[in-house]
């Protein structure tokens, strides 16, 4: 409305004085952030510069201006895409010029550069064969004084096995030490494994990217290793037999230019003070040749990628501790060295520096993973994938999010956004020197004219010159699994990952389980023997129209609310959640019956269902692969690392820990999306079922409703009305297939059909039916599956949260049941006050015969099985 814009800045604060606070914008800036935003000035340009970085494929910000004290400006930041999740491909096709600008802000534009030509260019564009490279090196040599060439590099030439052959090196150059033949031609190990064994003082050879290594398993390495005596280094990794001249080779001492000699001069290490031995392939450090008596100036090492398996934990951590001049060490953690920084750091007490974080620094903030050195994710692609498809797999390190609200509701989906080429630019540091915000700005003062902008500040002083910083992770420390999370955007140690992984699933592998034994039924008929109905209260429509038995007397809760007077009820049954608080309230008593169990939690909500199913069972082949990633994000990434390894299927699912109708879930193969996808609510990310039985190609699940009368003893029913779900699409794991919701969703909730405009029901028996002939399956053998499976979901219910017993509850569930394309059953959730609209709207032959089932009578069914004792149209388990 026009007498609520925003014209002054007392408007302003009186409007946003609740966005203001919580965006932590320091209240100095707040009338600097008024002028900007309503004179809409974006001078970013006249204080920052974006530079490439990483060979082009990352940007970084540059501060241009003399010097920026802390909190003394702040800048306007826009945001070049907004999106909803599931709208994010659709866009990125329809757009003009989104898919273009997107690509160029995260750097994937350009295509990887072609592979180098087979000849060397020199200088002058004159290019080189074999021989002239050979004769150049040989006339190099002489310039420095060896009076024989003992280093060689044919790197990248085309060399095949025929022309190795003929240039005949070993009887040319009896005396080379070290030779390169990298990304060659070569094929034939027998062909390769005579010519160099011949070299007799060989003591590095690199044979890295020819398909000979790809044919010879093994055996040319043993039998080149037997040969060449002296062989220090071959392919990059270090020989059981390496001593001080491959430790001088990292160290810088010997190369290219100073290859040494035969006989080495005595203690050529003594002044070595930074050692990088990283990936080494070293299974054996206790080597005379790596001591401190040998480098006792050492200070800087690099241990990280060695297995060091010959070594126990002690003796390597005595051998380091021989170092007094060690003050900074890198090393894999969990590693060699142990599981814990801390516990690294207090055995080498000399150290500094651990992984490029300081000790005080370690010890501060508890942690016992650090590393401060880790290689950023660079997106990869390949030259035929399209712009959007490459944007899609790299947004996910660039984006944020925040969630919009009124004064009457939270929005149910999230919105995402990219900030402009100046703030994209904006790298991660554990210590920044900027802080970014979102900010809605509500020029008209309502939700209505909002527009989103991010608003950056200096937290210190920066000067000219100086990389301009924020922290992807502000406020979220370890007790929120920073280090894990930092995993959306770094290659964080996987080691660590793994292990962690190993050890949860070591863990639910060694449960057991033993089910209780199935006793006689305690309830009893609510009939009353004066014949006066029940009264039953309710804010649910089919009930009070279908409840129609004179045995029951409908009571409608005025407006969904309990205070209106339930006392006189006899059965309570409402979908809001009755707490033990509410019933203080309302005068709810146990005398009253009332359709939800206490601590049913353990079921309906997804992460407590997957953890009561895993304390009981573990791995049950009908459960998913399941984390909660508030508790086992580190697990979860472990597995991603593992099926990786391995070559499995890495697709997941996210689902939100309470939220029905599919709302907020995403399928996703990335990793980083997975991390990201935290930051909108606590989920659940559970393996995806990419082979599913499919009816007609498409997707399906199916709808059971289960009726419990009691947790202890545990009686449980199943009605004879469940129904089946289809998906809109044939189903497809195709990447861009993944945003469909019609795809790879079943539930079509209201507003859904009312978009799409249509509904894909079938009734249950001709399904049925028609599957049967489909995949010549019968579905009594799938069906007595599916009853096992859901008897055991309650019996680890009852069994390991004896809280839901209580003898005056009674209760409906859903249960959602999908099938693999063997034909088991996976459990998807348990759902309280399932929607019955479908078992009330049809009436249904029940599968394996009986009497129809009138839609109109389920509730009557329902009711007359859960009060009256009563067993039509349902099973027990």
């Amino acid at each position: 409305m026009v007498e609520n814009k925003i014209e002054t800045y007392e408007d302003f604060v009186k409007v946003h004085g609740i966005l203001l606070a919580a965006s932590g914008i320091p209240s100095s800036l707040h009338r600097l952030l008024f002028q900007k935003l309503s004179s809409e000035t974006f001078d970013g340009g006249n204080f920052f510069q974006v530079e490439p970085c990483e060979d082009g494929r990352q940007r970084r910000l540059i501060l241009t201006s003399e010097l920026l004290e802390k909190e003394s400006n702040l800048f306007l930041v826009d945001h070049a895409w907004t999106f909803r999740l599931s709208d994010a491909y659709k866009q990125l096709l329809e757009v003009p010029g989104l898919a273009e600008r997107m690509a160029s802000l995260m750097c994937v534009d350009i295509d990887p550069e072609s592979d180098s030509e087979d000849n060397v260019v020199t200088e002058s564009g004159v290019e080189l064969n074999v021989a002239e490279i050979i004769e150049s090196e040989v006339r190099k040599s002489k310039e420095r004084g060896d009076e024989t060439l003992r280093w060689l590099e044919l790197e990248e030439l085309g060399l095949d096995d025929s022309m190795l052959l003929s240039l005949d090196l070993p009887s040319e150059f009896p005396d080379i030490i070290g030779v390169s033949l990298c990304g060659n031609k070569l094929e034939n190990p027998h062909l390769v494994m005579q010519e160099i064994s011949k070299f007799k003082h060989l003591r590095a050879l690199w044979l890295n990217d020819n398909l000979v290594l790809q044919s010879c398993d093994g055996y040319m390495a043993d039998t080149i290793l037997q040969e060449c005596s002296s062989l220090e280094i071959y392919n990059s990794r270090f020989t059981s037999s390496f001593s001080e001249w491959a430790l001088g080779f990292c160290a810088g001492l010997y190369g290219k230019e100073n290859p040494g000699c035969v006989n080495q001069r005595n203690h050529p290490l003594h002044g070595v003070t930074s050692l990088n031995i990283s990936n080494r392939g070293i299974n054996n450090l206790i080597n005379k040749a790596f001591s401190s008596s040998e480098m006792p100036s050492l200070s800087n090492l690099n241990l990280r990628g060695n297995s060091l398996q010959q070594n126990s934990t002690s003796d390597l951590l005595d051998l380091l501790k021989g170092f007094t001049c060690l003050h900074a060490l890198e090393v894999d953690i969990p590693g060699p060295l142990g599981e814990s920084a801390l516990e690294i750091l207090e055995n080498l007490p000399n150290l500094s520096l651990l992984n490029g974080v300081s000790r005080s620094n370690i010890f501060a903030t508890g942690k016992h993973v650090v590393d401060s050195l880790l290689q950023p994710r660079i997106p990869e692609w390949s030259p035929k994938e399209p712009l959007a498809s490459r944007v899609i797999s790299a947004m996910w390190l660039y984006l944020m999010t925040y969630r919009l609200a009124d004064e009457e509701k939270i929005d149910e989906t999230s919105v995402w956004y990219v900030m402009d080429e100046l703030g994209s630019a904006l790298r991660h540091n554990d210590e920044p020197n900027f802080r970014v915000s979102p900010f809605l700005y509500m020029p008209e003062g309502n939700l209505t004219s909002a527009v989103s902008f991010s608003i950056l500040w200096p937290t210190c002083t920066v000067r000219k010159g100086e990389e301009c910083t924020r922290d992807f992770l502000f406020g979220i420390g370890e007790d929120k699994q920073r280090s894990a999370r930092l995993t959306a955007w770094f290659h964080t140690p996987q080691n660590y990952f793994i292990q962690e992984y190993e050890k949860h699933h070591k863990n639910l592998q060694s449960t057991t389980f033993i089910p209780p034994v199935v006793k006689p039924s305690v309830t009893r008929s609510l009939c009353r023997s004066h014949g006066r109905p029940l009264r039953v209260y309710t804010d649910i429509p089919h009930v009070e129209d279908y409840l129609t038995r004179p045995e029951f007397s409908i009571r409608l809760l005025g407006m969904h609310n309990l205070a209106t007077g339930p006392k006189d009820a006899d059965i309570i049954w409402v979908g809001m959640q009755v707490d033990e608080e509410t019933k203080k309230a309302t005068g709810i008593t146990e005398q009253q019956y009332i359709n939800q169990f206490p601590f049913e939690a353990c079921l309906v909500m997804k992460h407590h269902l997957a953890d009561t199913i895993q304390k009981a069972y573990g791995t049950p082949e009908w459960l998913q692969p399941t984390y909660d990633l508030e508790m086992h994000l580190s697990q979860l990434v472990g597995e991603y690392y593992v099926r990786k390894r391995e070559g499995l299927n890495n697709l997941w699912i996210l689902k939100p820990w309470n939220m029905a109708r599919t709302i907020d879930t995403t399928i996703t193969g990335d990793l980083s999306a997975i991390i990201r996808l935290m930051e909108t609510g606590p989920k659940i990310c559970q393996k995806y079922i990419e082979a599913p039985a499919l009816f007609k190609m498409k997707k399906f699940d199916l709808r059971y409703i289960v009726l419990v009368r009691s947790m202890n003893p545990l009686e449980i029913f199943l009605s004879d009305v469940f129904w089946v779900r289809l998906a809109n699409n044939e189903y497809t794991l195709d990447k861009n297939s993944l945003f469909e919701y019609e795809t790879h969703f079943t539930v079509m909730f209201d507003g859904f059909q009312n978009y799409r405009g249509r509904l894909n029901h079938m009734n249950t028996p001709d399904f049925v039916r028609e599957f049967e002939q489909e995949h010549n399956v019968k579905w009594l053998d799938i069906h007595l599956r599916i009853q096992k499976m859901i008897r055991a979901v309650f019996e680890s219910a009852a069994a390991l949260h004896p809280e839901m017993h209580s003898p005056s509850s009674r209760a409906i569930y859903g249960v959602d049941v999908m099938l693999d394309s063997s034909f088991w059953p996976k459990l998807l959730e348990v759902t309280y006050c399932p929607d019955c609209t479908r078992a009330c709207k049809y009436d249904m032959q029940p599968i394996f015969g009986g009497e129809v089932v009138k839609g109109h009578d389920f509730f009557n069914d329902v009711f007359g099985c859960l009060f009256l004792n009563e067993s039509s149209h349902v099973t027990p388990l």
